[in-house]
């Protein structure tokens, strides 16, 4: 979210940005909304202070005896009561309306990042490994684990409706072991693109606020699901971890922080008709492991490619092709400053798809949460906040199955799980 101040101060550079992002001008509409807001706030100071004077007045009326100026000065009081409480009521509106207006505005991109329409206009940055040559036509996920009679479909939409999966045994205990797998690294001594992020159970279930702080709302309600009782259940988790910070001033020397969590995720997948019905791609409930981290400003672009570097390292060690893309401004996300995707190869579906998605934010959600820290004695600023998948669970499920999958419908498990599967080396025969 936007500071008016700023935008007054910045009027080309953040209209020059929502341009890049696609979108009109809105600098002018929204310094006219500001400035009937000052307008009406000096007219209501303006009220205030004359029945400040007036009461003090009548006052000196009464001591004079002067009845008829005391009440000449009475009726003022009152008219001018009513004029300050019907002022309050229409000063909140238009506050509501400057707000309101400012909520839906994406956040700006940086410098860096290129433009463009949409996904076609990704532009790669790394690339890593090989995809492999399989000497027998492959199958996609959902064939295999179908087959293997372990991924269970049918039953899951009796159960739940489309776009929901029943794993069973190995395959069950396959999804656990890479989630434990992500979290044991995140969660590992810290160095150069590794490790040094502290493992949270957070809650799955937020309010409005929450989801407002990091940017679900109100822009995105469609996307998420909504209990009856008032509560949103998370997207993902960056959105409980990111308001950990929410309304806090933090000493410096706590920054950053580095926070990971596997959890459930649900999303509606509003506007998603037609794609990625069958197989796990595309689901309304699935597990992530996520990663959020606080920053300095002066941090977080250092952070940001820490933190890919950190989600890549996954599929790295599980012997995973996958490229690295930098979104242009069309493809950008609400919160993001500069977003990178990564794509593993599925060889099933012979393409990459994204498995991670790793976002610097700047102080766009901070100002959302009122998120601060201490950068000196009487210097309280913004921090940056960052989020990134490392990595989605299921995805990374269906990588494993279509990379190691053999010519009999098997699949091995890679080296880096076979601690993590109780002695299960190869679920299916040989």
């Amino acid at each position: 979210m936007f500071d008016i101040k700023w935008i007054r101060d910045n009027a080309e550079a953040f209209d020059t940005g929502l341009k890049r992002r696609g979108l009109e001008p809105l600098s002018a509409k929204l310094i006219e909304l500001d400035d009937a807001r000052r307008r009406h706030q000096t007219k209501l100071q303006d009220a205030q202070q004359r029945r400040n004077a007036a009461s003090k007045e009548i006052g000196k009326a009464m001591g004079a005896k002067d009845t008829a100026t005391a009440d000449k000065l009475k009726a003022e009081v009152a008219e001018l009561k009513e004029v300050i409480q019907g002022g309050e009521e229409e000063e909140r509106k238009l506050v509501a309306a400057l707000n309101d207006a400012l909520s839906v505005i994406p956040n700006l991109p940086l410098a860096d990042v290129i433009d463009g329409k949409d996904e076609h206009d990704n532009k790669e940055v790394r690339r890593w490994g090989e995809p492999k040559k399989f000497d027998f036509e492959v199958k996609q996920h959902f064939e295999l684990g179908e087959a293997l009679g372990l991924m269970d479909f049918e039953t899951a939409a009796k159960v739940s409706g489309a776009r929901f999966v029943f794993l069973k045994g190995a395959l069950s205990r396959l999804e656990r072991a890479i989630a434990s797998f992500m979290i044991d690294q995140h969660t590992g001594p810290a160095g150069e693109n590794v490790g040094g992020y502290t493992e949270f159970n957070p809650p799955l279930l937020v309010k409005d606020h929450t989801a407002y702080g990091t940017g679900n709302l109100p822009k995105f309600a469609e996307d998420l699901f909504h209990t009856d009782n008032g509560f949103w259940l998370i997207p993902t988790a960056e959105v409980s971890l990111t308001n950990i910070v929410r309304e806090e001033i933090l000493e410096a020397d706590k920054l950053p922080m580095r926070m990971t969590a596997w959890t459930p995720c649900f999303r509606s997948e509003a506007g998603a008709a037609g794609k990625d019905t069958r197989g796990m791609i595309r689901q309304h409930q699935f597990s992530k492991v996520e990663l959020v981290s606080i920053t300095k400003p002066e941090d977080s672009i250092a952070e940001h490619e820490r933190m890919t570097a950190c989600a890549q390292g996954i599929l790295e060690k599980l012997g995973l092709p996958y490229r690295t893309m930098m979104l242009c401004t069309g493809d950008m996300g609400f919160a993001s400053q500069r977003t990178y995707d990564i794509e593993v190869w599925l060889p099933g579906q012979d393409t990459y798809r994204e498995i991670s998605s790793c976002s610097v934010c700047g102080d766009f959600q901070a100002r959302r949460m009122n998120a601060r820290y201490r950068a000196g004695e009487k210097d309280v600023r913004y921090v940056h906040t960052l989020n990134g998948s490392g990595l989605a669970v299921g995805r990374t499920l269906v990588a494993v199955m279509e990379n190691y999958q053999q010519a009999d419908g098997s699949i091995v498990i890679p080296d880096a799980l076979k601690p993590y599967m109780n002695g299960i080396e190869v679920i299916g025969k040989v």
